[in-house]
């Protein structure tokens, strides 16, 4: 993929946003992307530009998930593979309920060592 490619798939977003989201262009679509190669090309921020996206700014280094956190995520989604969900409600009360019957200690457990050292 290089920056012309990705310019002609922000086009094509575009375009499907007019055609399924009526308007929701009028409303502001928010786009976030990191910052590879071809999100940072010249042809793709013109394109950017172009659709009338506003680009949400992507930290490199997010203390919203640090990589000591992925294994929440990895847990959670094992035991949640495979389930359905009627509603989102009820996806909610699945996480809450999973993570509710932890002890502190799974949470810190995996950093005992760091968290001693601090």
């Amino acid at each position: 993929m290089n920056g012309q490619y990705y310019a002609n798939l922000l086009a094509q977003a575009r375009e499907a946003v007019v055609q399924k989201r009526r308007g929701k262009l009028s409303r502001g679509v928010l786009f976030l992307q990191d910052n590879a190669s071809v999100h940072t090309a010249r042809v793709s921020r013109q394109a950017l530009k172009d659709t009338g996206f506003s680009e949400i700014d992507h930290p490199p280094y997010s203390p919203d998930l640090a990589p000591s956190d992925y294994f929440l995520i990895f847990n959670l989604k094992k035991e949640l593979r495979g389930r359905r969900f009627v509603d989102d409600n009820q996806m909610k009360m699945a996480v809450e309920s999973h993570f509710d019957c932890k002890e502190k200690e799974y949470f810190f457990g995996r950093f005992k060592g760091v968290i001693h050292q601090m």
